[in-house]
């Protein structure tokens, strides 16, 4: 199974220190685990680190290893890793907008809806 999207979101999310490989394999096992497809987290932390380790070591990647040992990070010199982190920031905004519209407007579907028995 291909990971590497779910690498990408979460290091994005992430501050510029970056994660550590056992945060990053976490963090995609819960998000690609389910109860009808399980899948096992040693296949999960092996794709993790052989993805991170084949991008981290291409020249313009978007993932590049931090000076810790086994942190990694998205490289802010790539102009494409400006964009990801743009599209990030919009999500997070969008979202914020929509949980302020909810507690401006907190409707129930269950107001006023049972009926009154005299």
């Amino acid at each position: 199974m291909d990971y590497h999207q779910e690498i990408l979101r979460i290091l994005t999310e992430a501050d510029s220190n970056g994660l550590s490989v056992k945060k990053i394999a976490k963090h995609v096992y819960n998000a690609c685990n389910s109860l009808f497809a399980p899948i096992s987290y040693d296949s999960v932390y092996k794709a993790v680190m052989q993805d991170l380790l084949s991008n981290a070591r291409k020249p313009n990647s978007l993932i590049v290893r931090t000076e810790k040992r086994g942190t990694y990070r998205i490289n802010t010199e790539n102009p494409l890793s400006s964009q990801l982190l743009l599209q990030f920031k919009a999500h997070e905004e969008e979202e914020k907008n929509t949980i302020e519209m909810e507690k401006e407007m907190p409707l129930s579907l269950f107001d006023d809806v049972m009926p009154t028995h005299d």
